[in-house]
């Protein structure tokens, strides 16, 4: 059994007391990792807070497992509503939330114990025009089991402005506890987009206020398993572009930072390359590279890409020569 997932299904013993929090928790159709998550929730050191399972349309056991979960989490309340797809199910939580701060737990996703208290305490050394506080995560396999994953973001606690959001992806929403009046001002969660809808809401929360404050602590295990949405490429890249699009009409970075726009669309094309690597295309994943050179030929700046000087281009050199001899062992 993996040793942090035995803590966080622990009894919780709340440690630190402060604002309150609701967790929002869609589900669709997890109810075979659901149990895990919610008990990391519960098991948070951090308190007053309520647990908000969101199930969106579930045909599996998920009501049933939920119904069991009531009486042993005193925390836990259920809304249950036709499926309308993730960022409806955590709007549906944010507009029932009973607390003035908001966190949101995939149901296929966990959180370490101290996540809450860890985050919060965070809030507290922030001014109050700051809309979110998030944390790192790593991998998990879908047992539970470590991937040995590097971690996603470039160590260190900073702020994250609107241009560092829309550059690259630096948290997941499971990462995040934001002012829930935040949203207010910012709006909800685009409905319309299928994927990349955390990453607009986050742009959109630091272009109508303060940047989001990022500490590197890993808190949050992201769970990797066949149905995880972000595998699939095309969707991915479709909805990444709608967020680009939108914050080019909303002004959120200025339109006369030409170098800005131009290392954007580099960085999305190279992280393009190697979700198609990734996917088995290595024909794709080597013209994405290569377009990605093209648009941006100098160095990128480490906190653009996360990468060592000339990656890109050892990357294109890879998908090159591999791609051939995957080919040709074909």
């Amino acid at each position: 059994m993996n040793p942090a997932s035995s803590a966080a299904s622990a009894a919780p013993i709340p440690s630190k007391t402060g604002p309150g929090v609701t967790v929002v928790v869609p589900s669709f159709n997890h109810a075979r990792y659901l149990r895990d998550a919610v008990r990391s929730v519960v098991g948070q050191g951090y308190r007053p807070l309520e647990v908000l399972v969101v199930d969106d349309g579930s045909t599996d056991s998920t009501p049933a497992l939920v119904r069991a979960l009531e009486p042993e989490f005193p925390e836990l309340r259920c809304i249950r509503q036709a499926n309308a797809g993730l960022s409806a199910a955590r709007n549906t939580g944010i507009l029932n939330a009973r607390y003035p701060f908001v966190s949101f737990l995939d149901a296929d996703d966990e959180w370490q114990p101290e996540m809450l208290e860890t985050l919060m305490r965070e809030f507290a050394t922030q001014p109050d025009s700051v809309p979110a506080v998030a944390c790192n995560s790593y991998r998990m396999d879908s047992s539970g089991q470590p991937t040995g994953e590097k971690k996603l973001v470039q160590r260190g606690n900073r702020y994250f402005t609107a241009a560092d959001i829309l550059m690259k992806t630096r948290f997941t929403a499971c990462c995040v506890v934001a002012r829930r009046s935040a949203f207010d001002s910012a709006g909800m969660f685009d409905t319309s987009l299928k994927s990349s809808e955390d990453r607009d809401m986050w742009l959109r929360l630091a272009s109508a206020g303060a940047p989001i404050w990022y500490t590197d602590a890993a808190l949050v295990r992201i769970r990797r398993h066949d149905s995880n949405m972000s595998r699939n490429t095309g969707r991915m890249r479709n909805a990444m572009r709608r967020v680009r699009r939108k914050a080019w009409a909303a002004g959120s970075v200025p339109r006369r930072r030409a170098g800005y726009w131009l290392r954007c669309l580099a960085v999305d094309h190279f992280s393009g390359a190697w979700m198609y690597w990734d996917e088995g295309r290595p024909a794709k994943a080597l013209f994405h590279s290569l377009l990605s050179l093209a648009l941006w030929p100098l160095p990128l700046d480490y906190r653009d890409l996360n990468e060592p000087p000339f990656f890109r281009m050892r990357a294109a050199a890879r998908f090159l020569i591999f791609g051939f001899l995957r080919k040709g062992h074909g």
